[in-house]
């Protein structure tokens, strides 16, 4: 077998000519930073196309694009900085260079959330049934993005020998992201490493979560359902999958990873809120009137 860049050995797939970047008009682009772009491109089309559908203003979403993006990068990156401090509070020119690596989704999502809630104050929308739609986009956007990990060799998890099992080359990852574990199992004369395919698991798992949401969303019970499942389920995705993982963002010296644990109270919040909102329904809660929808 020749030389390649990514490898599924157990599933006779080997992937050559794969580069991170490429040149254009004289440009450095990253295929990571390209992927991304079209995944929000493709996310924000989802969403204004069922807001659409539903009777929002025409074209709702594409005014709330722009200062959506600015806040989540701004939010991803601040995200990552934070829970990697050790490392920043002394490479302080660092901080803004993303191009380098660092944004992190949960950050992005916590930035969405509140440019969202401004939005609809200002736009005099309803936030909750905003959020339902937003979630639909949103899931496109990390189903699509995580193929950007894909192409940086990043974002793996611990030694596999499993059917889905990933071959990266040595000089092609970040040598902070080989755990003792994968290094155990590097032996003379290999110059690669196994391991778990995280980037794509969760890809999958996303694409999951959008098709349950999408089949739901006729049938949501109060504004704000499909944010909560939305919420559940990505928090327990990302709770297994961040187990796996080797470039985990961890708090301090604790050895807990940030995404576990937000993941874990993402899914009970959401659990305990559906519940509690469900009760209130059959207890002659009323929700508001459904905007009409258009076939």
């Amino acid at each position: 077998m020749g030389k390649w860049d990514i490898a599924f050995p157990n599933l006779g797939i080997y992937l050559e000519n794969l580069p991170k970047n490429f040149e254009l008009f004289g440009l450095t682009i990253a295929f990571y930073g390209l992927i991304i772009a079209v995944g929000v491109f493709l996310g924000f089309s989802l969403t204004n196309h069922e807001s659409n559908r539903l009777g929002y203003p025409k074209d709702i979403w594409w005014d709330f694009a722009i200062p959506a993006i600015i806040c989540c990068i701004l939010g991803a990156r601040i995200y990552y900085v934070v829970f990697s401090w050790d490392y920043y509070k002394e490479h302080l020119d660092q901080i803004m260079n993303i191009r380098g690596g660092g944004l992190a989704i949960y950050g992005a999502v916590i930035a969405g959330f509140f440019t969202l809630l401004v939005f609809c104050k200002i736009r005099k929308q309803n936030l909750w049934r905003m959020a339902d739609v937003a979630v639909l986009g949103l899931l496109v956007g990390q189903i699509i993005g995580r193929w950007g990990n894909f192409m940086n060799r990043e974002a793996f998890g611990g030694y596999t020998d499993g059917l889905f099992a990933m071959q990266l080359p040595i000089e092609a990852v970040r040598k902070s992201d080989i755990s003792a574990d994968i290094a155990a199992h590097i032996t003379d004369g290999v110059n690669y490493i196994q391991v778990h395919p995280t980037f794509l698991y969760e890809s999958v798992l996303n694409l999951i979560l959008l098709l349950v949401l999408w089949l739901y969303r006729k049938h949501k019970k109060f504004d704000g359902d499909m944010m909560l499942i939305y919420l559940g389920g990505y928090g327990i995705i990302r709770f297994f999958v961040e187990g796996l993982r080797t470039d985990q963002l961890q708090i301090g010296s604790t050895g807990i990873a940030v995404s576990q644990m937000l993941g874990l109270i993402l899914f009970v919040f959401s659990l305990g809120t559906q519940v509690i909102v469900r009760v209130a329904m059959k207890n002659g809660l009323k929700q508001r009137e459904p905007l009409e929808e258009k076939e």
